[in-house]
This record gives C-alpha cells, structure tokens and sequence, in this order.
C-alpha cells in the first residue's frame, strides 16, 4: 500500500492507496513541537484502529509546505512504518513545466494539485485551494502551470477580525438567508460568506480572461465544499486533489520507490534543509 501525506500550515492529511483505490484518509495538526516518537504512534493508532497491518505500507510520499516538521515527519515513517520516504518535488519530479519567475517559489501543494486537476479534468483549469491560505492556480491549454493568486483564507480573516475589533464575538462560518443581518453575529457571518464568495468569484473570473476564455474551475481544502455551494463559478468539487495527485505522482516514478523498506535497526537521519 501506498502512503499519501500533504502536510499543510494547519494540518496533515494522510491517504492510504491500496492499488487506484483510497482505502481512508487521517488528519493530525501540523505541530512542528511533536517529537517523531509522539507523531509515529499517532499515525500507527490509525493503522491499528482501522486493522491494518503497518508493514503493509510498500510507498510513503509526501507533499509538504511546512519545513520544520519535516525532520520529525520523516524519523516517524522510518522508525514507525519502515519506509524511507519520498518527497515530491525535491527526491521525485512532481511532472508539470513550471512558468513561474522563479519556480522554488511555489509550494509543492499547489503544483501535485495542478498535476491531479489536469489528469481527472483536463485543461485549460483554475484550481482553487481553500484553506488557511486560499491560493488560486492558472493551467493554460498546454498544461503548463503559469501562476496564480494567494489570498487570506476566510478562517484566518474572520479571526483576524475578532482579534482586532473588541466587541465583536468569534463566530460559526455559515451564511445567513438574507444578507442583511439583524443581529451582530448574522452581520458577521453574512460579510464573511457574501464578502467571501464575491472575492472568489472575482478572482476567478480575472484568471479565466487571463488564461482566454472558457476554463474550469476546480475546488478542493478543508472549505472548498461548502464555498462551492455558494460560488457558481466553481464547476467541480475535489476533496483528495493533493492525495490523488501524490498518488499519480508515485504512480509514473515506480522505479524511484522500489527497495525503500527498511530491515533490520532504525536509524534516525537528518534531513538537508530541513530544521
């Protein structure tokens, strides 16, 4: 089985690939304090939970924007599941011509979603990325991954509002009926999902005059659902785009995992550039 992880400013998601199919996804809170001893048994508690057997891990590959939790993220997958780890776009090509001014620049996240977005539904595409960033990622009609946006997330900002204005409560994310509130919490929910949305949709509609045209758009993140309901633009809903796109990735570089299981004593190794 293979190991998908997108490791996230909020959190890790973790998918486990038996053959095309994703047999369950996790979630740990991106903690660079977490020693591997703590985040390995966090993981092996879901293979136990779920009776799987944790030799049966053959692949680990990784997504990561986050650099200070890769050293313990990686010491877990060895000592815990036995398999030196990849990560995308440092030990693995991720697969897609980058036009950015400078390619390091981008996130490994943004260009493994480009990658699976292109694959389940075609080209050109915007790709949509709510979370506690929003990132929004333009792929031209030749599948080349030209830039995008990089926007608060909606969670961030209303904290960011409750933090800077005294009187105001920290409230749900859910959009009222009417977009006049009667009360200060419906006030607030209502700008956040109206105010929110009328980004979305105006970003959005920047990139595809960019891009020339007719372009769909594809949403994933921890909020991409449900702006999706209230965004008409958003033509399609892709809750494991990270994941699917790890997957595709260990996919068309097989020969880059083969013999990464580890036998015999665990040794914990540092990890060049990571902290």
């Amino acid at each position: 089985m293979l190991l998908t992880i997108d490791v996230g400013n909020t959190n890790m998601v973790f998918g486990l690939y038996e053959g095309d199919a994703l047999r369950g996804t996790f979630r740990i809170s991106t903690n660079a304090e977490r020693t591997s001893d703590e985040l390995g048994m966090q993981i092996s508690q879901y293979y136990h939970f779920h009776g799987i057997d944790r030799a049966e891990t053959s692949a680990v590959i990784i997504a990561s924007v986050v650099p200070q939790v890769m050293y313990t993220l990686i010491n877990a997958i060895r000592k815990y599941l036995r398999v030196q780890p990849l990560v995308a776009g440092r030990d693995v090509a991720i697969g897609i011509e980058n036009r950015y001014n400078n390619p390091r620049e981008v996130g490994a996240d943004r260009l493994v979603n480009a990658v699976s977005a292109v694959e389940q539904y075609g080209k050109p595409l915007i790709v949509v990325d709510i979370g506690t960033a929003t990132t929004f990622d333009a792929i031209d009609e030749h599948g080349a991954y030209q830039g995008g946006v990089i926007f608060p997330g909606i969670k961030v900002a209303m904290e960011a509002l409750f933090h800077k204005a005294s009187k105001l409560p920290r409230v749900d994310i859910e959009r009222p009926e009417k977009a006049i509130g009667k009360t200060t919490v419906q006030s607030m929910q209502s700008g956040a999902v109206r105010g929110y949305v009328g980004a979305l949709a105006g970003i959005i509609t920047d990139i595809r005059q960019e891009l020339g045209g007719q372009v769909r758009v594809v949403a994933t993140g921890g909020m991409g659902r449900m702006m999706a309901q209230y965004c008409a633009l958003i033509d399609e809903v892709a809750p494991n785009l990270t994941l699917d796109g790890l997957r595709l990735i260990y996919e068309r570089n097989r020969e880059a995992f083969e013999n990464r299981q580890l036998d015999g004593e665990i040794c914990l190794i540092d990890v060049p550039g990571d902290n």
